[in-house]
């Protein structure tokens, strides 16, 4: 028997409207009790000052292995996870091969439980070698364990399709997670943010209408089907208010965002850093203000990271051939900290929520909460302490983070999954 006693902690677990400093015990890898005092055989934990949470979900992430180990593996990918405070995740079906065999989901499975730094969960793709031409085998991969399907890092662009596979996932209410792109709107070397900062730098941009128009198409075909679409990485002001309206109206549409889109604006590119290069880009201050009241009024349900490893040399390449995305997982939370707590946009117990229950509810998995008997994953944050961004200190393979260099507030201090402690700052 092993036990784990965290005490003296600011426990905020929104699944329980628990917010309050106590103690919590862990025992034999499931939450044992709350307001106990220590026995002789419990490892204790001292809180006092910390904030104690369900352990912190991210249900984008991509691992890159199999196929791209230059860029990150499921062991260094998980341990990054682990570090940064997540105790679950999920990943992306973009590898070589894509994620669209049972073989392929039993292969992550087996690798993240080798590696034993956190729970992973496999998100497996909508269309065989994620090719937008046929329905991949949804049911056989749903026995294997998938969670919710996907194409990303591309759109499912052909609307029979989607329209399809939103009917046969409804079977088994999984979520389909699509990249909200109209392609024909993006191509032609487009690099980031169609707008005044992309016409002064005579960079190619990417329209905010190529985001809307796929957002709106995916809330008809799920109000026409019934299936549950989850919008990855909003970023417009349209794409927004698209959502909200469509949430109102009762149609079963969730959305995610991430750090970078919160924080960052397209003006950053007038560094020409290809770490400032994501997809879909950084956006104008309107649209970061739009996702700001998106997150104030709950219409975007979920903070998540989209961790895109790349190696330093194909990041390292001009502009245009670089490849979009930048690391996340170990500034997720200090951003969430420094730039929506700290200002006043969010409480904790929002927040809490976005990383935990909420992505917990969209995926259909058993995580994101502390109530007795649930696993005892458990994220230990130091909300205070002052920290600056070291990206060569990153667990992650690769270090492609704009945020090299900030000073930020918060981390997570402690990650314990299923009862055992992953990670220690």
């Amino acid at each position: 028997m092993s036990s784990i006693l965290i005490q003296n902690g600011r426990i905020i677990d929104p699944s329980q409207n628990l917010d309050r400093v106590t103690s919590v015990l862990l025992r034999d890898g499931k939450v044992a009790a709350f307001d106990v005092a220590p026995s002789e055989f419990d490892t204790v934990i001292d809180a006092t000052g910390k904030i104690v949470t369900p352990g912190l979900i991210d249900m984008h992430v991509h691992l890159r292995e199999p196929g791209r180990e230059e860029d990150e593996t499921i062991a260094t990918g998980t341990a990054s996870a682990a570090a940064g405070g997540f105790t679950s995740i999920a990943c992306i079906p973009n590898t070589v091969p894509p994620i669209d065999t049972q073989a392929t989901v039993e292969f992550i499975q087996h690798q993240a439980a080798r590696a034993g730094h956190c729970n992973v969960f496999v998100v497996a793709c909508v269309s065989k070698n994620r090719e937008g031409k046929e329905l991949a085998e949804i049911g056989q991969l749903v026995e294997a364990g998938a969670v919710a399907f996907s194409d990303d890092g591309a759109p499912v662009f052909d609307a029979e399709l989607m329209r399809r596979a939103l009917e046969y996932c409804g079977m088994f209410d999984k979520p389909i997670l699509n990249h909200a792109e109209v392609l024909e709107l993006t191509r032609g070397g487009a690099v980031m943010h169609e707008g005044f900062v992309s016409m002064l730098l005579g960079l190619p941009g990417m329209p905010s209408a190529a985001e809307d128009v796929m957002v709106g198409r995916d809330i008809a075909l799920s109000e026409a089907t019934g299936g549950r679409v989850h919008v990855m990485h909003v970023s417009t002001s349209g794409g927004v208010e698209l959502i909200r309206r469509a949430k109102k109206l009762g149609v079963r549409v969730t959305t995610e965002i991430c750090p970078h889109h919160f924080t960052l604006t397209d003006e950053s590119m007038r560094t020409f850093d290809s770490n400032y290069k994501m997809s879909p880009p950084l956006r104008s201050r309107g649209d970061v203000d739009a996702c700001l009241e998106g997150l104030i009024d709950d219409t975007i349900d979920v903070i998540c990271t989209d961790h895109a490893p790349h190696a330093l040399e194909k990041k390292m390449q001009e502009l245009d051939i670089a490849p979009f995305g930048i690391v996340g997982l170990e500034t997720c939370l200090p951003l969430t900290i420094t730039q929506l707590i700290e200002p006043g946009h969010l409480n904790w117990e929002q927040a809490i929520r976005k990383l935990t229950i909420n992505p917990a509810r969209i995926l259909g998995i058993d995580k994101g909460t502390l109530a007795v008997g649930a696993d005892a994953d458990v994220t230990i944050i130091d909300p205070s302490c002052r920290w600056t961004v070291d990206v060569d200190q990153f667990k992650s393979k690769s270090k492609n983070s704009p945020f090299g260099g900030w000073e930020l507030t918060g981390r997570a201090v402690t990650t314990i999954v299923a009862g055992k402690v992953r990670y220690q700052l």
